[in-house]
């Protein structure tokens, strides 16, 4: 297994790695919809959350030598089904015509006022 960590400026205490490459695929870990680098949210409502978590899920395949469509599927926790189609609306501009396989799960909360979180799986060919 090799370890995929992007450079961040400023630290996550977490016990985690961003990205793990095992057998071929890259395993994302979930990704917060909070900027790494600040450690601040987005200003705005769940459209800028979702477009913060999947440019932090972009960061991760950059880091591994690969792009979004490498993305096999993707699991997306988001705050309350009633923002399921504007989550669905950004992630949609984000892959464009690629489709990986996902699924969506309404949550009560995320961590630190998160309101979107994406994993995913990618091959690294």
């Amino acid at each position: 297994m090799k370890k995929v960590k992007p450079k961040y400026k400023a630290e996550n205490k977490g016990h985690y790695s961003p990205g793990v490459i095992s057998n071929g695929m890259l395993y994302v870990s979930g990704q917060l919809s909070i900027d790494p680098d600040t450690r601040e949210l987005p200003k705005g409502g769940v459209r800028e959350h979702a477009q913060q978590a999947l440019q932090n899920l972009d960061r991760v395949l950059k880091e591994a030598g690969i792009n979004r469509d490498n993305v096999v599927q993707c699991r997306v926790y988001v705050i309350d089904v009633q923002n399921w189609d504007a989550v669905n609306e950004i992630y949609g501009e984000f892959f464009g015509d690629h489709k990986p396989a996902r699924i969506v799960v309404p949550v009560p909360e995320l961590h630190g006022g998160c309101l979107v979180e994406i994993e995913a799986m990618a091959e690294m060919e």
